[in-house]
């Protein structure tokens, strides 16, 4: 496998300049999203198989796969523009429950909220609120309090809301509900599940962390074990490194809590101690504790979710901001954007939403301020591109998140 990376990458590195200065780009380009004058169709694609003992999996809906130069990030006003200038009747509401954190908590959280935020001021919807989620117990309360105020749109982000989205979208038909990273087997019409390939967001990150590493060892905190997202990130993580160098040692610590800073800072301390020289963060608030301190030590930082170097390095006024390499982004807030618009269009379809390395909603952020070697630009741009046309697997069930080949539900 080294050697067929080397052969790719002796290939791609002719275009290595491009690629590490289009990384430290702030402003990417993009091509054109859907047509403007109807909502997007997005195209049928292939959900992992579950065992014949499992209840099939609904035919997903994937969002649309707009062309894009390398690492390209679609702008929330370029998504507006290509929707025609659509308005939202009078009255429209779009509320929020969040998971256990607030709407600034720099990664998860926030960036659902800047989908809402955005769509509210593309369509001008003037009606929104957001219930800020303190504990697991809160779930059904919140969800109820938010219906109570009759939106047309529910928005419920996290995993661990999916009981409870399902509920509340059974009891209450007249709501759209989007639900953030939660799989069902079948779902209402009213309840779109948002998923997202994280193995391969995962595998990038791997991919550049091996690629950045000079010890051989890396490191990634991460949250909860229960949470099949996290595990594919984790998982993917584990791959990608090894696909770089089948020799590296990939360290790894799942956390009972996705919003203890401290306890992320202490895992990539003990992880540096150990001799890892790049940690990647996959646990919300923990993981960015995880990666600060390793920033602020020294060591390579690999954010997630969305570009950390905004949320939790301060666009490049934290300690440490030279070292956030990249964060594995997975755009939830396009999924949660064009969801509200299909919903104002009247085309609003409930089932599974998969975002991916191929139509864009699975990708990485600018190098910025970090002195990212061309040849490793050019090897993450080439895993992330062979991911996107289907040449680099990654060996992960996009269900659970577990290795294929040793029990996971796509075996």
């Amino acid at each position: 496998m080294r050697k067929r990376f080397m052969a790719l990458l002796a290939l791609l590195f002719c275009l290595a300049l491009v690629a590490a200065g289009c990384g430290n780009d702030d402003d990417t380009e993009s091509s054109p999203a859907p047509a403007p004058t109807e909502a997007p169709a997005p195209e049928p694609t292939e959900a992992p198989t579950p065992a014949p003992t499992e209840a099939p999996a609904p035919e997903p809906t994937e969002a649309p796969a707009p062309e894009a130069p390398s690492g390209a990030l679609i702008s929330l006003e370029e998504e507006c523009a290509a929707w025609g200038g659509i308005q939202a009747p009078d009255g429209f509401r779009v509320n929020m429950v969040t998971d256990i954190g607030k709407v600034d908590d720099g990664t998860f959280n926030q960036f659902a909220y800047e989908g809402m935020v955005g769509a509210a001021e593309c369509f001008g919807i003037e009606d929104t609120s957001v219930i800020e989620t303190a504990s697991e117990a809160d779930y059904d309360a919140n969800l109820s309090t938010s219906a109570g105020e009759n939106p047309d749109v529910l928005i419920t982000v996290g995993f661990l809301l999916g009981t409870d989205t399902m509920a509340a979208a059974d009891e209450n038909p007249e709501i759209n509900y989007i639900g953030i990273d939660q799989w069902h087997p079948e779902y209402p019409s009213n309840y779109v599940g948002v998923l997202f390939n994280e193995h391969e967001g995962g595998f990038i990150a791997g991919a550049l962390a091996a690629s950045l590493s000079e010890s051989g060892v890396v490191g990634v905190v991460a949250g909860r074990e229960d949470v099949p997202p996290v595990v594919k990130f984790v998982n993917g993580y584990e791959a990608g490194a090894e696909y770089i160098n089948p020799d590296i040692q990939v360290l790894s610590v799942y956390n009972e809590s996705f919003t203890d800073p401290a306890k992320g800072a202490s895992d990539a301390q003990q992880f540096i101690g150990d001799g890892a020289d790049v940690i990647f963060g996959a646990g919300g608030p923990t993981g960015s504790g995880g990666i600060k301190a390793a920033a602020e030590a020294g060591a390579w930082g690999i954010g997630v979710d969305q570009d950390e170097y905004y949320t939790t390095f301060n666009g490049g006024t934290a300690p440490g901001s030279e070292n956030l390499a990249s964060s594995a982004i997975k755009r939830v807030d396009l999924s949660v954007f064009r969801n509200i618009a299909t919903t104002i269009q009247g085309s609003f379809a409930g089932g599974p939403f998969v975002l991916t390395a191929e139509n864009l909603g699975i990708t990485y952020a600018p190098f910025h301020d970090a002195a990212v070697s061309a040849e490793a630009a050019a090897a993450v741009e080439m895993v992330r591109a062979g991911l996107a046309d289907g040449s680099i697997d990654t060996g992960v069930c996009g269900i659970d998140g577990l290795f294929i080949g040793e029990g996971s539900l796509c075996d």
